[in-house]
């Protein structure tokens, strides 16, 4: 939880403005701040009576030097660092929700699929730990943060690099005991097998809600480490196995971290497994479902129990509401003395000031891979009978759901890009005609990726855009990757695809991070003083992500939230929704699924709420209109996607109307210009260009088309462009673009 700052604490370090206290140790403070651009930080400054002493200074270096080497999306990154200033610094990304200890004691042991998933993201953090050199010394549930999209590795202040000199005695025992290594225990130097028993000791507490060599005193948790066998009573026999090897007493019969990750893919065989591992933990949820074999390789929200994901609700929501920030001290290092002025004194009735610094805000969100099944089915088109002469054809691929739940969204895509390589292949003066190849994936993840694979083996595929969701986008990366094929999505706005780092995807599309920064925005100028935000987890991760950034956003802004998660599958929703709007909030989100928002949107009109009403984008669309009827007239929608009826893309919405017989729905325009944007950059190749080469040009260039200008960094697009939609007369009423 966060404290205020004191009168002493300095008011900025590094170009981050200091918010609030998050912890105090032997070496140092850790603040809460916020970059200039807006992003939180977590910023661990170094004591002043020690920033002097040579050995202290030497290990926050080295502290410095191994965080920036490590690169997963499991472990939290370096945003800053100055450890030879006068008050050394290290910031890294802020993460709200809970540790791993703080999940277990509150709600007990997690669901064996949901072990398998943490372990498998937590041997990728560490294979990437140990790739770079290193080794973190300290793997225990309490540097694991829990996040929307997965586990945060945090802590790499006594990680080192093996051949480097500790800066320790050469008798002292460096770790927490009961999650350490025997080797480690007989204060011997830690390798990266050490790193993997602490993670099966983990594991293992994550199973039973107990740690594997028992609790008491340091010296008997030492002996049992090195001389008894763990504890794992409880655990199923398959995972019961690969704990085994992990806490071998000798480090070489222990598996690498990277061994581990295929390892932890599979799930349990003998079905007799009860979902919750028993254990004696303290918590709710002892009578959870049997355990019926579920596949470990989904969403995090998938695994994470709803009492874990309540819980991380609520702390990222009391994390994030931020004291007011008293005055402190003007510089962390002044150069001469300082005069500190008292705190102004504060109303009791006042409500705390909020920013105004429009921009100063947090826009990221927090940050998901089946095997194929079924046959794959594809078709193609392209004018080919006057072509120029040419030994290979070029080809572009679309990979869509055709036939399944986002058919209408797949289809419209489908079509804008047809549409573009049928006005490319008319022009007389084109270098190449241009082949289109389809793949219907039907919104299914293990279809997706047989699709991904055939396209992929065409050797004259140049590009594919696509899939339709975020589901079969993710299914589909490792695929494309494997062949150095462009991927483009042009609708799938998942901030992070699991444990995949693709090197051929670009997101042609905001990511769910950004809609929250402006709804929160505009709850705020709409003088909003408390808002309700309900979370559907039917929804899956794009109404999580939305929903959970918008009760941070919130907290940013100072508005005061109430958050509720729905769980999976919950039949009555008017009872919660009651139960808010008897706390008398004036703003009201909902993120979730288009059946669920219409029924949320009867409730409130019920009740007669009359405050400001939001709609996550992916519950949006005409479902929703139709379900909710009058109740939804008012509500509000903020989605990457422009309205084909704009005047910027008349001229788009006529060609696609007389070629098909109806005007264009949403996500068509995205789609039509990421495909004029791959053709637009095969044009200037001056050439036919390979797959990377290809990527080159779409990764480094800029496109200026009809719904936004593309250009990216890091294989996501760059820019916020989202519009403002308002329900009116039963239709979607276009707003206008919403701004920071």
């Amino acid at each position: 939880m966060t404290e205020r700052l004191t009168a002493f604490d300095p008011a900025r370090i590094g170009g981050h403005r200091l918010l609030a206290r998050l912890g105090a140790g032997g070496m140092g403070v850790v603040y809460l701040g916020r970059a200039e651009s807006g992003d939180l930080a977590a910023v661990k400054v170094i004591l002043p009576e020690y920033a002097d002493q040579p050995e202290f200074r030497a290990r926050f270096r080295r502290e410095v030097a191994a965080a920036r080497r490590v690169d997963s999306p499991w472990a939290v990154p370096v945003t800053g660092a100055d450890p030879d200033a006068a008050a050394p610094w290290l910031a890294t990304a802020f993460v709200p929700g809970p540790s791993l200890a703080e999940a277990v004691a509150a709600c007990g042991p997690l669901p064996v699929r949901g072990v398998l998933v943490l372990g498998r993201m937590l041997a990728r953090a560490l294979t990437a730990v140990h790739r770079a050199g290193l080794v973190h010394r300290d793997v225990k549930p309490g540097n694991v943060l829990l996040a929307v999209d997965g586990p945060r590795l945090i802590d790499f202040g006594i990680a080192r690099a093996p051949e480097e000199t500790a800066l320790t005695s050469a008798d002292m025992v460096v770790g927490t005991p009961g999650f350490l290594a025997p080797e480690q225990a007989r204060a011997e130097p830690a390798t990266a097998a050490s790193d993997v028993f602490a993670l099966g000791c983990l594991l293992a507490y994550a199973a039973t809600g107990r740690p594997p060599f028992g609790t008491g005193a340091v010296d008997a948790l030492l002996y049992r480490t090195v001389h008894d066998e763990p504890d794992l009573d409880g655990v199923p026999d398959d995972l019961r196995e690969l704990l085994e090897r992990c806490l071998a007493k000798d480090p070489a019969a222990r598996p690498t971290a990277d061994e581990l990750d295929p390892a932890l893919g599979a799930e349990p065989t003998d079905g007799t497994g009860a979902d919750r591992v028993a254990g004696t933990a303290g918590g709710t949820g002892a009578d959870r479902p049997e355990y019926t074999g579920e596949d470990t390789s989904g969403s995090p929200l998938d695994w994470l129990p709803d009492d874990v994901v309540r819980l991380i609700a609520d702390r990222s929501a009391a994390m994030l509401a931020l004291p007011g920030i008293e005055a402190t001290a003007l510089d962390a290092a002044p150069a001469g003395p300082v005069t500190v002025e008292p705190p102004a004194p504060v109303a009791q009735d006042a409500p705390p000031p909020r920013p105004v610094a429009r921009r100063a805000f947090l826009l990221g969100g927090g940050a998901a891979l089946l095997a194929a099944g079924g046959g794959a089915a594809l078709w193609a088109s392209g004018r080919d009978g006057d072509s120029p002469p040419a030994a290979r054809r070029w080809v572009l691929g679309v990979q869509a759901d055709l036939t399944g739940p986002q058919q209408a969204i797949g289809t419209a895509q489908e079509r804008a890009v047809r549409l573009a390589v049928e006005q490319f292949n008319s022009r007389k003066d084109r270098p190449f005609t241009l082949s289109l190849v389809v793949g219907d994936d039907r919104g299914e993840e293990s279809r997706a990726t047989a699709i991904a694979r055939a396209l992929a083996a065409d050797r004259d595929l140049l590009a594919v855009i696509g899939s339709t969701g975020d589901g079969t986008t993710g299914a589909s990366l490792d695929e494309y990757d494997a062949q150095r094929v462009p991927q483009l999505t042009a609708s799938s706005a998942q901030e992070v695809y699991g444990t995949s780092q693709p090197r051929h995807f670009l997101q042609a599309v905001p990511g769910y991070g950004v809609s929250p920064a402006l709804i929160a925005f505009h709850l705020d100028a709409r003088g909003v003083e408390r808002a309700g935000v309900l979370v559907d987890r039917d929804g899956g991760v794009g109404a999580w992500q939305i929903g959970h950034t918008t009760f941070q956003s919130l907290g940013v802004v100072k508005i005061p939230v109430q958050p509720r998660v729905v769980p999976r599958l919950a039949e009555d929703i008017d009872p919660l929704v009651a139960e808010m709007a008897a706390r008398k909030p004036d703003g009201f989100v909902y993120t979730g699924t288009p059946a669920r928002a219409a029924a949320v949107a009867r409730a409130l009109a019920r009740l007669d709420f009359t405050g400001v009403r939001v709609l996550g984008y992916p519950a949006a669309g005409q479902e929703f209109l139709t379900a909710a009827g009058p109740a939804a007239e008012g509500w509000e929608v903020f989605a990457p996607y422009t309205d084909p009826r704009a005047a910027p893309v008349r001229a788009f919405a006529t060609a696609y109307r007389e070629r098909y017989g109806s005007a264009p729905p949403y996500w068509a325009v995205e789609a039509y210009d990421v495909a004029r944007m791959v053709v637009a950059r095969l044009t200037a190749a001056g050439g036919r260009p390979s797959r990377s080469e290809l990527y080159g040009l779409l990764a480094k260039g800029t496109y200026k088309g009809l719904a936004r200008t593309y250009a990216f960094e890091d294989g996501l697009l760059k820019g916020y462009d989202v519009f403002r939609y308002v329900v009116e007369d039963g239709r979607y009423a276009f707003a206008g673009e919403a701004s920071l």
